[in-house]
């Protein structure tokens, strides 16, 4: 093959790929490849690009290239920007190390302000946006520039690494619940509560299956809530059973998520916990679920803990931060199997329970 010709293909293969993500995944690369050499049987053949194994390599030390490329130009990638030598700190100015990129399948993970707009002029914005919602019905306003500020705030949240106190102070109209669902929406595309719910709705009479199947501690904890549920009638009450049962049958703790408490018990220490608080006359059903992440109450009046489970989920995607280490199990299946986001690679259990 003419080496123009081998040329012209890397290069408009790059131009596709940067248009859904400036950082491809190695898994993402080879379905590339195996996309490119399936449409174009005769690329396997010897001496064309060594075959499948040859367009992996060249894909990505094109993408390499192609970076480094676009960060010559005059216009702005933040996205590539944000991972530039003269942006990193001076222990961390190495092109390989602590590189800011998507983790969990961001679509919009850095995208590049609106036409006309600057960081500079976005702050105004923001500072509009304060003042805004102090005033009565104006949501639609408050959507309006919430819409228009999203690129300055995943470059605040992605770029400095804010703590959640100081970035609910300077973007307190983030935590409502119709804005975590909107901005879940910007990053990633996907409907949350719609979504999430639809997916575990149909899911459920197989995840009861396996459940009652289980045996070992992790069957023993699920077993007393598991007979609870023929008595359930409220689906949001069933909801909440499967996913508390979800959590020990991926081998983690409910405690690790749900922390019950008394209406009058103190819970800031909590690192990420849903609180589910429970009024002294009235232990069954909890008089309020809240979220507490780093120690700020951020969200309340979730309803239930599936509910609190979904907004959850859109936080810790606008804030940009990892999942609960001794949970990572439970969040992958919410993420991968619930959202449909990146299923292709998966834990070892969470895979297990998809099969």
């Amino acid at each position: 093959m003419d080496a123009s010709v081998k040329s012209a293909i890397m290069q408009e293969l790059a131009k596709v790929i940067f248009s859904y993500t400036a950082y491809p995944t190695n898994q993402q690369i080879l379905s590339v490849a195996e996309a490119l050499v399936s449409k174009f049987p005769c690329l396997r053949e010897p001496g064309s690009f060594a075959g499948l194994y040859g367009w992996q390599q060249r894909i990505k030390n094109k993408m390499h290239n192609y970076r480094a490329k676009l960060r010559s130009r005059k216009y702005s990638y933040p996205e590539i920007e944000i991972n530039t030598l003269k942006r990193k700190h001076p222990g961390d100015a190495v092109p390989s190390k602590n590189i800011k990129k998507p983790k969990k399948a961001e679509v919009n993970y850095l995208p590049p302000h609106p036409t006309g707009e600057s960081q500079e002029t976005l702050e105004k914005e923001r500072l509009d946006l304060i003042f805004e919602i102090t005033k009565k019905n104006n949501a639609k306003i408050i959507a309006d520039k919430m819409n228009k500020t999203f690129s300055s705030r995943r470059v605040e949240v992605v770029s400095l690494s804010p703590s959640v106190g100081v970035f609910k102070e300077r973007w307190p109209a983030l935590f409502t619940e119709a804005q975590i669902k909107e901005e879940f929406r910007r990053i990633t595309t996907v409907s949350l509560e719609e979504t999430f719910m639809r997916k575990l709705d149909e899911y459920t009479p197989g995840l009861l299956r396996l459940m009652r199947a289980k045996g070992g501690a992790a069957g023993c904890k699920m077993r007393p809530l598991l007979d609870t549920l023929n008595d359930i009638q409220n689906i949001e009450k069933k909801r909440d059973a499967v996913v508390c049962c979800l959590i020990n049958y991926l081998g983690e703790r409910q405690e690790d998520l749900f922390h019950d408490c008394q209406e009058c018990e103190d819970y800031t220490d909590k690192t990420m916990k849903v609180i589910v608080k429970h009024s002294v006359m009235a232990e069954e059903d909890p008089s309020d679920l809240s979220i507490v992440i780093e120690g700020n109450q951020v969200m309340e009046g979730c309803g239930s803990r599936t509910k609190a489970c979904i907004l959850l989920m859109g936080l810790i995607y606008a804030i940009n931060i990892e999942y609960p280490k001794e949970l990572k199990n439970t969040f992958e299946a919410f993420q991968k199997l619930f959202l449909e986001i990146d299923g292709a690679k998966l834990l070892k259990k969470v895979h297990s329970l998809k099969k």
